[in-house]
């Protein structure tokens, strides 16, 4: 078996689609397919996501911690320990047998057990840092890392400034106004073309606080026949989102479990999103306008800080989570869709953007791989 390079991390869609996007941009340098590997957690999403791909993916078991004393998270901690334990197990083994190259940590608990071994018996390890402060991963990790990719200015000594990684099919996505006519005419059924266009997306899970919010915005503008508010509930709130649906005489409003956002991302004129870094990288990337609601209680607090960094340039509006509700994001939506504020806000989220990140970590990488 040829020595590969393991990218590890997953568990969400956050996770899980930079890693796609840096296996991509490897190959795009020549590093062949069949020595790169995935690895990634049982639990979380990677099989659905990963599964089937020219890149062959491993799976160990594990969990992430729980910030809480409560019974059940104590209980849940103890089964997530015990499955570190053997994730570690199973990593020296692996670790043993390919004698990987290079790994590459995207971060994430599915990300742990494998960087750690690997770091621990002298291999080299690159973070991939996609957030305004390093999580807490990264924070365990940073001290055996020889290199470290990061997404915004940093004055550690290792790190190089890249961008976050975004996939091939979302970097070169066409969202010019006869590419967005032809993406709406292609919907089923086809969006009004005098329609705007707003997409809520709040990760692979979902959100609670924004879907219940989004909810009541819809029947908040149940009579409004200039906007299509496509609503990506996440599977966890998926039948529930379904279940409250207002009815509408106006408002086109549309319901989705999870999405291509490719798709979604050609048609959109503003976003309603948390600020997780892939979501930030993407919206920069492709220059749109977007209302930022970061997760409360993300460690270091790192959705917030990663909306700042936008809405300090005025490429993003924040809106915290115990402020959601209908009407503070109506308020929102309505200030970003007045006169050209829209394409103004693009254009700076635009101007944050790095297009060619996945392709200078994997340069990276080979460096590491070749040095």
């Amino acid at each position: 078996m040829a020595r590969p390079i393991v990218i590890t991390g997953g568990g969400t869609g956050g996770h899980i689609f930079p890693m796609e996007a840096i296996a991509e941009a490897l190959v795009a340098l020549d590093w062949p397919s069949e020595a790169i590997r995935y690895v990634g957690s049982r639990r979380g999403q990677e099989r659905r996501l990963l599964g089937g791909d020219a890149v062959a993916l491993t799976l160990l078991p594990g969990r992430g911690i729980r910030r809480s004393l409560k019974p059940s998270a104590v209980v849940q901690n103890i089964g997530a320990v015990a499955g570190l334990a053997v994730a570690i197990v199973q990593s020296l083994y692996l670790v043993a047998r390919w004698r990987p190259r290079a790994v590459v940590s995207v971060g994430g608990y599915a990300a742990f057990p494998f960087a750690l071994v690997s770091a621990l018996t002298n291999r080299r390890l690159v973070l991939v840092e996609f957030d305004a402060v390093a999580t807490g991963v990264h924070r365990v990790l940073a001290r055996f890392a020889t290199r470290t990719c990061v997404a915004f200015s940093s004055t550690e000594h290792r790190a190089v400034l890249t961008g976050a990684p975004v996939r091939a099919s979302i970097a070169q996505l066409d969202r010019d106004p006869t590419a967005r006519s032809r993406a709406k005419s292609a919907q089923h059924p086809p969006i009004d073309q005098e329609r705007f266009v707003v997409v809520v997306m709040t990760g692979s899970l979902g959100a609670g606080s924004v879907n219940a919010a989004v909810s009541e915005l819809a029947n908040l503008w149940s009579q409004r026949t200039d906007l299509c508010v496509i609503h990506v509930s996440g599977v966890r709130d998926y039948e529930i989102t379904l279940a409250r649906s207002p009815r509408t005489n106006g408002l086109d409003y549309r319901i989705v479990e999870f999405a291509d956002m490719k798709e979604l991302w050609s048609l959109a004129d503003v976003a309603l999103c948390r600020a997780g870094a892939t979501t930030i990288a993407e919206l920069t990337l492709l220059g749109i306008a977007s209302v930022l609601v970061p997760l409360p209680g993300a460690p270091g607090d790192h959705q917030r800080l990663n909306a700042e960094r936008l809405v300090d340039r005025d490429a993003a509006v924040m809106l915290l989570d115990r402020e959601c509700n209908a009407e503070s994001v109506a308020k929102a939506l309505d200030e970003l869709l007045k006169d050209d504020r829209c394409t103004a806000v693009g254009a700076n989220a635009r101007a944050l953007g790095h297009p060619h990140a996945a392709q200078a970590i994997a340069q990276v990488v080979l460096s590491e791989v070749r040095g």
